[in-house]
């Protein structure tokens, strides 16, 4: 049996919002670095949170490094792009990875 130590998890990535936001930019190809990155509204609207919410966990990845966000105008209108870095993947697959190891063996 594992010992779960509740220390091992990622407080980064383990929060609600934050892990919905890692989840649904690794399972998009447009998600990941180099890839020109996923519209705030279009994140926002598929994990069903306020501009605010949103953009307070989109800070907080992206202070720890794994999330890319770009800030850039699509013709006269702002816009607000957001993907995994490297690390952000890497940190991601590790903490899905720490959490399997909690379950136990299957059968």
């Amino acid at each position: 049996m594992t010992t779960f130590d509740h220390k091992e998890i990622n407080d980064v990535i383990h929060g609600r919002v934050r892990l919905a936001i890692m989840a649904f930019l690794a399972s998009t190809a447009t998600g990941e670095e180099g890839e020109g990155g996923i519209d705030f509204t279009h994140l926002k609207k598929s994990i069903n949170v306020s501009d605010g919410n949103l953009s307070t966990h989109m800070r907080k990845l992206e202070d720890a490094g794994y999330l890319k966000i770009t800030k850039k105008f699509k013709g006269k209108r702002p816009q607000t792009l957001c993907q995994l870095t490297p690390d952000g993947r890497a940190a991601f697959t590790a903490y899905l990875a720490h959490l399997e190891s909690l379950l136990p063996p299957k059968i």
